[in-house]
């Protein structure tokens, strides 16, 4: 048997650190046993494909078995610049074929160290990249985090981060990012980050916090309906009595309410009376009150306007509408509204009105700690009380807008 343990080997094996790019045909057992030729032919036109891009980054593949390509890169920038332009090649190409037909590679890039064995390639390092391809959807790519610190400020590209993930036989987690666009080679598709597991302990902790917020919550409430009927009381015995339809036409009977309006010429008094009262006791949104209050002689368009905010197509994300609303004051436009149940996001509208009616709107999504998420940019007109606004997101993506003045805004 070979002497494993000889010094002497172990003293010849070199090691360096190099970028290392695996690759991986998704569902290729699938593909043969439907259609082995086809497949094959497919396979060997990519498979050219990906050899030229490889030799044009300046990398050399130094692996393959079956539908498995590994290549060696002297440059992470280089190695990930290859993988985004063997994926565009490819999808160009797979696009000219049924979408069951289609071969697609899974690739995962690693930076590590390996060790060289004649023209092959071993170790941890190769190890990695091969586990992070499995990570990866059909037609997208998956990094490491080593690999994510040395270009991240050098190319153009949208990264997911998708946590430290555990992969088979590799000690450590790995820190795992999915590119989910690049420049000129557009939308990659990517995992959904995994769901992070929760202890027992952590559920328990969360379950009494919640019953301690519900019990100060519970008694939280008591102690202001408690407050509020008090209030009521002393408003009620501080009151003066109820004037009669007589008093309340004479000089001084609009003192027993500061908040009545002041008496109309040949208008009954009891009639004005309800009628603010059924304005002081409505239950419009806060929002919507307060705009028509600040609106009041303050501009021609002032009020609330609501509609639609839809966002075009693209080759990963289908058109979508929503409905939304904001306040116009002024010359001012304004508006948020949380985006989606219990995402943590937030969209903000602000913009300016022109007077001809030329509106420029801003809008942009935030995650609870500040940090933005996305922005747009629009431009329309305000005629007749109708938004009408185009534009789109910084990548790209087309965002309409068609707001309408709510029915009793102010005018």
């Amino acid at each position: 048997m070979p002497d494993e343990a000889d010094p002497s080997i172990a003293q010849s094996l070199e090691r360096k650190l190099s970028t290392i790019l695996s690759a991986d045909v998704a569902e290729f057992s699938r593909l043969m046993g439907e259609d082995e030729e086809g497949t094959l032919r497919t396979f060997r036109g990519h498979k050219q494909v990906f050899e030229s891009l490889v030799a044009m980054h300046r990398g050399r593949i130094f692996n393959t078995a079956g539908d498995a390509i590994l290549a060696e890169f002297v440059s992470a920038v280089e190695a990930v610049r290859c993988a985004t332009d063997i994926q565009a090649a490819l999808r160009t190409r797979n696009d000219q074929l049924p979408l069951s037909r289609q071969v697609r590679f899974r690739i995962g890039v690693n930076l590590g160290d390996v060790m060289v064995h004649g023209q092959d390639l071993l170790g941890d390092g190769v190890n990695v990249a091969a586990r992070l391809q499995t990570a990866a959807e059909p037609g997208g790519i998956c990094i490491s985090g080593s690999v994510f610190d040395q270009i991240r400020n050098k190319l153009s590209l949208s990264f997911q981060s998708l946590g430290e993930m555990n992969f088979k036989n590799i000690q450590q987690p790995v820190r795992t990012f999915s590119i989910t666009e690049a420049e000129g080679g557009g939308v990659l598709p990517a995992p959904q980050p995994r769901a992070e597991k929760t202890s027992p302990a952590k559920w328990i902790a969360a379950g009494l916090l919640a019953l301690l917020l519900a019990g100060g919550g519970y008694w939280a409430y008591t102690v202001k309906e408690r407050s509020a009927t008090q209030h009521a009381s002393q408003v009620k015995a501080a009151a003066p009595p109820e004037a009669t339809p007589h008093e309340a036409t004479k000089p001084g009977a609009q003192e027993a309410g500061t908040e009545q309006p002041q008496p109309t010429p040949n208008v009954a008094q009891p009639v004005q009376t309800a009628e603010a009262s059924r304005q002081t006791t409505s239950h419009a949104p806060a929002q919507r009150g307060a705009a028509a209050t600040s609106a009041m002689g303050a501009g021609p368009h002032d009020g609330v306007y609501s509609g639609q905010i839809c966002y075009g197509q693209t080759p990963k994300l289908p058109a979508s509408c929503y409905h939304a609303e904001g306040t116009i004051s002024g010359n001012k436009i304004t508006g948020q509204w949380p985006m989606g149940k219990d995402t943590g996001i937030t969209m903000f509208l602000a913009g300016e009105v022109a007077p001809s009616g030329d509106v420029k709107i801003e809008m942009h999504s935030e995650k609870a700690d500040g940090s933005h998420v996305a922005a747009i940019n629009m431009t329309g007109t305000l005629r007749e009380g109708l938004i009408s606004a185009q534009g789109s997101f910084l990548k790209g993506r087309s965002a309409t807008l068609n707001w309408r003045k709510s029915p009793g805004a102010a005018r």
